[in-house]
């Protein structure tokens, strides 16, 4: 057997960068070469992930030097930016160019915003802020891997989870003319997608029992979906949508309405979508409504459909963390290093979570 590659996380103790740690572990080709925690650098990954002890023992977190010279020192690289958006392009921008000097092989999936736009200007007038790499952006191409049979550029930019679940409803809808681009999405996410800082839309007394909106019809990855959709089908597209917050802690349930454009039954559309996914690893065509409970924890999605002639519903669930997030990144990365595109990922969801 070949040595196994080295994976670098960025993301320090976040969520994402657990669930890139848990999927690196049952990996057959890649190995963690480090993980980047400034503020946690040598205390033990178990103490942050006390779920990951018995897969890393007693390793620690690293510094970002310390990164740098492991990179600098490998043949080839494997990384992964769980990074905050806004601090991660700084960082992928320095072990990029750390590899790029030393000769090493290197393909990074980014799991943040910072590279999901085509622009600086893009990017800043969504984030409010200037883009810290901007050199770096035509290196990254953002899609869903369902969507684009191989990667144009070294490296990827994932869809936030959110936009994850609307692009799989959305794009077979638009790629096979099947609807007025006119959509309009409710969707509702676990609290984990707020990340692992406490703020009061995450705190379990709040949001236990409770089912509320938030920032609707202005949702910052609006604009991220709709330049997906339209590189994966040519297709510009208006995107309505009312996120909610739902009191779970993993998985994300979207449901997306449009007008039909011209009569068709649920079944009919259903077997478009289907035969759009067909050798789709990852994405299943239902037969009814899908649930959360049969993909958390996994890296597959789930798709149902309705119709009543005029009009058509399409719900996706998937784990925000999994497919959303570390999964999704996880195939790009498989296919960036050559790898079968479902190593490590092929374990179905546990159910009754």
């Amino acid at each position: 057997m070949s040595a196994r590659t080295p994976a670098y996380v960025l993301g320090g103790t976040g969520y994402v960068a657990g669930e890139v740690l848990r999927l690196i572990a049952g990996h057959p080709q890649l190995e963690l070469g480090g993980i980047l925690s400034e503020s946690h650098s040598a205390a033990p990954i178990g103490e942050a992930f006390p779920h990951l002890l018995g897969a890393y023992g007693d390793r620690r977190f690293a510094g970002i030097d310390e990164i740098d010279a492991a990179i600098r020192a490998a043949s080839a690289a494997a990384l992964f930016s769980a990074a905050p958006h806004g601090a991660a392009a700084a960082t992928i921008d320095r072990l990029l160019s750390a590899a790029e000097a030393a000769g090493t092989r290197i393909h990074c999936v980014d799991i943040s915003a910072d590279f999901r736009y085509r622009s600086a200007a893009a990017y800043g007038a969504v984030y409010g802020h200037a883009h810290a790499a901007p050199a770096r952006i035509a290196e990254f191409t953002c899609a869903l891997p369902e969507h684009l049979g191989t990667a144009p550029t070294p490296h990827i930019a994932h869809p936030g989870c959110f936009a994850s679940a609307i692009l799989l409803a959305i794009v077979p809808l638009l790629a096979a003319d099947l609807v007025e681009p006119v959509l309009f999405a409710s969707g509702v996410t676990g609290s984990t997608g707020s990340g692992r800082k406490p703020v009061d839309g995450t705190h379990h007394p709040r949001r236990h029992g409770d089912l509320y909106a938030y920032n609707p019809l202005t949702h910052r990855h609006v604009p991220e979906i709709l330049a997906c959709a339209e590189a994966a089908t040519g297709v510009a597209a208006e995107l309505h949508f009312v996120p909610h917050s739902g009191p779970f802690a993993r998985g994300i349930h979207v449901t997306v309405q449009a007008r039909l454009r011209r009569p068709s039954s649920g079944a009919s559309v259903r077997e478009a979508i289907a035969a759009y996914y067909a050798g789709q690893p990852f994405v299943q065509v239902v037969g009814g409504p899908p649930r959360i409970k049969d993909v958390v924890a996994s890296n597959y999605a789930h798709l149902g459909v309705a119709a009543d002639g005029a009009t058509v519903a399409v719900m996706s669930v998937l784990d925000n963390l999994t497919k959303g997030a570390a999964g999704g990144a996880m195939q790009w990365m498989n296919r960036l290093f050559g790898f079968e595109e479902a190593a490590g990922l092929t374990a179905p969801a546990p159910g009754w979570t």
